[in-house]
C-alpha cells in the first residue's frame, strides 16, 4: 500500500530552519521519524492525528541533533530513535485520557450494556450486567472504576502540605546521615565488647535465640546467660550514650 506523505513538511523545508550538522542530521533521520509515527499511530490508539505524532517526533529529533552533536552515527541513531518514540508516546498519553486497557474495558461494558438494553427494553441493573458478563457485581464495579478516563490536574491547584498523597516516604539527607552515623557507632560499640559478650549479643539479637537456647550453645545456666546479656547491654548503653537508646 502506498502511503500519502504529502501533509508532512519536506526535508528541505525542515532542514532550512537550521544550519550545518543539525540540518544534515534532521534531514537524514526524517524517514525514521515518519516510520515511527506510522508504527505508533498503528497501535490502535484513537484520538490523535498522524501529523501530530510526526511533529512531536521532529521536535525531539531536532533537540537531539542540537544537544548531542558529538556521538557517533550509530550512537546518535539509537539515542534519537529512543527520544523520538518517547516524545510520540508522551503526546499520546497527554492527549488520550484513557489507557489501552481501560479503552478496551469500556468498549466491552458498552457492548454488553447495549445488548442487555435491547433485550430488556430498559437500562440493565448492576447485578444483571454482572451476571451477563459472568463476573461478580463487585468485579463489575472495579471494571467501571478502571474504565474511567484519566484526569490531569495542575499540581499548583491540587497540592497541599496536609495531603498525605504528596508526602515523600523517603528519608531526607539529614536522616540518612544520622542513621549512617548511628549504625557506625553501634557497630563500633559491639566490636569493643569482650568476645563472650559479643557472642551473646549476636545470638540474642541476630540469631534470635532465646535464653534457654543460648544457655545450651554456651553450656552455661540460664541465669548466667541473663547476667551476661545484662552486662553486654549495660556496656553498649554506656558506649552509645547520647547516640542511640539501648533497650
Amino acid at each position: 500500500m502506498k502511503l500519502d506523505q504529502s501533509p508532512f513538511a519536506s526535508p528541505r523545508k525542515i532542514a532550512g530552519a537550521y544550519q550545518g550538522e543539525v540540518a544534515d542530521r534532521v534531514r537524514r533521520f526524517l524517514p525514521m521519524v515518519r516510520r515511527l509515527a506510522w508504527h505508533v499511530n498503528g497501535t490502535g490508539r484513537p484520538g490523535i492525528e498522524l501529523e501530530d505524532l510526526v511533529q512531536a517526533g521532529l521536535v525531539a529529533l531536532t533537540e537531539c541533533a542540537q544537544k548531542h552533536a558529538g556521538p557517533s552515527e550509530d550512537g546518535f541513531a539509537a539515542y534519537a530513535k529512543m527520544r523520538v518514540r518517547g516524545a510520540m508516546v508522551d503526546l499520546i498519553r497527554r492527549t488520550v485520557p484513557m489507557s489501552r486497557g481501560a479503552t478496551e474495558r469500556a468498549r466491552l461494558l458498552r457492548e454488553k450494556e447495549a445488548e442487555l438494553r435491547g433485550k430488556l427494553g430498559r437500562e440493565p441493573a448492576g447485578h444483571e450486567l454482572a451476571a451477563a458478563m459472568g463476573i461478580e457485581e463487585a468485579h463489575l464495579a472495579l471494571l467501571r472504576d478502571t474504565s474511567q478516563p484519566l484526569r490531569f490536574d495542575s499540581i499548583d491547584e491540587v497540592y497541599s502540605d496536609q495531603d498525605s498523597a504528596f508526602a515523600d516516604q523517603n528519608p531526607d539527607s539529614l536522616t540518612l546521615l544520622q542513621d549512617e552515623q548511628t549504625r557506625e557507632a553501634v557497630v563500633a560499640a559491639i566490636g569493643a565488647l569482650p568476645e563472650r559478650l559479643r557472642l551473646i549479643v549476636s545470638l540474642y539479637f541476630v540469631e534470635e535465640l532465646n535464653l534457654a537456647e543460648i544457655a545450651q550453645v554456651l553450656d552455661v545456666s540460664i541465669p548466667r546467660v541473663h547476667q551476661l546479656k545484662a552486662q553486654a547491654l549495660a556496656k553498649l548503653k554506656d558506649a552509645l550514650e547520647g547516640v542511640a537508646d539501648i533497650i
